[in-house]
């Protein structure tokens, strides 16, 4: 089956999360992905377990490297960089995330590539940024805190929470997919390959979307809301008689026919006949719909609330949540060929060219199956 990116050569000198990320996307896409490594140590994500998978590979680094092969270099060493320096110039992308100035030390910064390989595209993934905050180290959870995700996330004003999966290598990953994709779109039509560079900090201010926009637009400094929406009411977790439910009202229809499915006339009351009303009387809201939705179950009223057109769900787990995906035929865990290790389906669906699963992720020389 072809691929929409057979044919082009990544050279990922990148580790961790958001580099492998992006490449492993790129890879399911078809691309030829060449992961350079440390002898002897690798990613630093072959040592981060437990959990650990079936053939004894750490998940962390299972779950972001298939499809690659890896070439292990010694980038101190002549040889070593001679075997880099070779790859990076055939490469058609390269993927970095070492400290900004760091390839460029290396001889194999953009400038010193492009001289030879005017088409090349070399992504360059940072913490901060390559100007004052380079020095700054990229972790996933310093950005979260630095970039003001833990101060709209946690459980009441005073208790900052951190996302539980690093989000922000996530999103940094994906945004670097794109500029890879517009990237290449641009070489086709010039045949000049460009510098993308795209840093953590700045990929968080963009997905923080509305509450990023309250700020820049409005002066506002959003705050901790628990797990409520700053401008959408009812739009959070709620108790029932058993567990929680997740309401999701998102407009005065479905406002009222909650209101119909609890038989609770609250619809007509002018502090909740509109959502900005609403919002102003959160808390009223909130006790009155607790004491209607605590006379069932979650499931009652997921199947109730769902008939009748509002959003709403129970809270899964992570396996539930994979249960689901699974009821619903979205095909969530895929096999791939020659490994015992399960992988997490890429999610983009295409009807031409879509994602293939190739190779298991790569072993260290050495390495027992």
């Amino acid at each position: 089956m072809t691929g929409a990116l057979d044919g082009v050569v990544v050279a990922d000198f990148s580790r961790v999360l958001a580099g492998p990320y992006a490449t492993m996307l790129l890879a399911d896409l078809g691309a030829d992905v060449v992961k350079v490594e440390r002898p002897g140590a690798g990613d630093d994500t072959r040592h981060w377990g437990p959990p650990y998978a079936v053939d004894g590979t750490a998940t962390y680094f299972a779950g972001v490297n298939r499809n690659k092969q890896s070439l292990f270099l010694d980038l101190s060493s002549p040889e070593g960089m001679a075997e880099a320096r070779e790859l990076a110039l055939r490469a058609d992308v390269v993927v970095e995330n070492f400290k900004p100035g760091t390839m460029d030390k290396l001889g194999l910064g953009y400038s010193a590539l492009a001289s030879e390989n005017p088409g090349v595209i070399v992504c360059s993934i940072s913490g901060f940024g390559s100007g004052e905050g380079a020095s700054l180290p990229g972790y996933d959870l310093l950005v979260q805190a630095m970039g003001g995700l833990m101060s709209v996330t946690g459980p009441e004003a005073g208790h900052p929470t951190k996302v539980g999966v690093a989000l922000v290598d996530v999103i940094t990953g994906l945004h670097a997919v794109y500029g890879i994709l517009a990237a290449l779109r641009h070489r086709d039509a010039t045949g000049q390959g460009q510098h993308v560079e795209v840093n953590l900090l700045s990929s968080l201010l963009s997905a923080l979307v509305n509450q990023a926009s309250a700020y820049v637009a409005g002066g506002v400094v959003p705050g901790i809301l628990g797990n409520d929406h700053p401008s959408i009411t009812p739009y959070g977790v709620y108790a029932t008689a058993d567990r929680p439910l997740v309401l999701a009202v998102g407009n005065d229809g479905q406002f009222r026919a909650l209101c119909s499915v609890l038989d609770v006339d609250l619809a007509a009351d002018q502090r909740f006949a509109t959502n900005p009303a609403r919002v102003a009387h959160r808390s009223e809201l909130r006790v009155a719909l607790e004491v209607a939705l605590g006379t069932h179950g979650a499931d009652h009223w997921y199947a109730g609330l769902t008939a009748a057109g509002v959003p709403c769900g129970p809270i899964n787990d992570i396996e539930g949540a994979f249960s689901l995906a699974t009821s619903l035929g979205l095909d969530p865990v895929v096999a791939v060929p020659g490994s015992p290790v399960l992988q997490v389906a890429n999610p983009l669906r295409l009807s031409a060219t879509p994602p293939t699963y190739r190779t298991a992720p790569p072993s260290m020389p050495g390495a027992t199956p």
